[in-house]
């Protein structure tokens, strides 16, 4: 082989995470990685974007740059089910690198630091953050079935909200605190739905022919992005071609922001701009890496 002649060593998993307005639907790539990173969130005050990736948790200027680790301690398995405290000086992963080696949720400061335990019980996937940061919302398994739960943020008993043979998934609060938007399965298809803090007044949101995930109030109120898989895929899983969906929360209008190649690690957690314009998300794609 000459020096000027290459081969392709295979495909090469290429993560992109990116920003996109609402309005316009313009993306901008903030940061690449030839590693699998996942699950954007925003702190309050816009300018950084945390993300996780190879158990470990990352924070990156929201306008780009080098990545930085964040020092999670003993927590170094952490999944995609992270956030931010609506002040941002807090932290909650969930994480499953101590026995029995299934995922807990814990908080820590936004800085770094050690860990502080907050669900005795597991599995327990984090996923909201109420707006006067006293409570989370989080999936888990209890009795052989994912229902969605809230804990006091310094711990204590956890709320059972719904009990729902199948998968309830991925609650978020509405700004107001008003509700707790998450997927269900519950009517044969994943679809979006909401209910009350307290357990009561359970609505569906979504009813079409697509499998839609982890939906993710804006924090002015008026808007609602989730996550569509093809009504054939089953669970969230990744490497799927998916869109981003933008519900306006007053009319109930929907509309495709973006298509691409995703799904598992895309916007499994709140990602909003504290402005309401923008969220970001992974996409992902396959390369043929050349070699010499």
């Amino acid at each position: 082989m000459t020096k000027h002649e290459s081969s392709s060593t295979g495909p090469v998993l290429v993560s992109t995470l990116e920003t996109i307005d609402v309005e316009t639907g313009a993306r901008a790539v903030v940061y690449t990685n030839q590693e699998h990173i996942e699950a954007p969130n925003w702190t309050p005050d816009g300018l950084t974007i945390v993300y996780n990736g190879g158990g470990h948790l990352f924070r990156i200027s929201s306008l780009g740059g080098e990545a930085e680790v964040i020092d999670t301690g003993f927590a170094v398995r952490c999944n995609n089910d992270h956030g931010i405290s609506p002040d941002g000086k807090t932290l909650a992963i969930s994480d499953h690198s101590q026995p029995p080696h299934q995922s807990i949720i814990y908080t820590l400061p936004i800085e770094g630091g050690t860990p502080k335990m907050i669900t005795e019980n597991f599995p327990s996937y984090w996923h909201g953050w109420s707006a006067d940061g006293e409570t989370l919302a989080f999936c888990g398994q209890r009795d052989g079935k994912f229902g969605i739960f809230t804990i006091p943020v310094t711990g204590g008993p956890e709320t059972r909200l719904t009990t729902a043979d199948g998968l309830d998934d991925g609650p978020d609060y509405s700004p107001d605190g008003r509700y707790l938007y998450f997927n269900s399965d519950r009517t044969g298809r994943m679809q979006i739905w909401r209910i009350r803090p307290d357990g009561s007044q359970l609505e569906q949101t979504t009813n079409d022919e697509y499998n839609n995930w982890f939906a993710h109030p804006s924090p002015d109120g008026r808007w609602m992005v989730f996550l569509s898989y093809a009504p054939d895929v089953n669970g969230h899983p990744p490497d799927k071609d998916v869109a981003l969906r933008l519900m306006n929360l007053e009319t109930g209008q929907t509309r495709v922001l973006a298509q691409l190649f995703g799904g598992q690690g895309t916007i499994n957690v709140p990602s909003w701009s504290p402005d309401s314009s923008k969220f970001a998300f992974v996409s992902y794609q396959y390369v043929h890496a050349p070699s010499k």
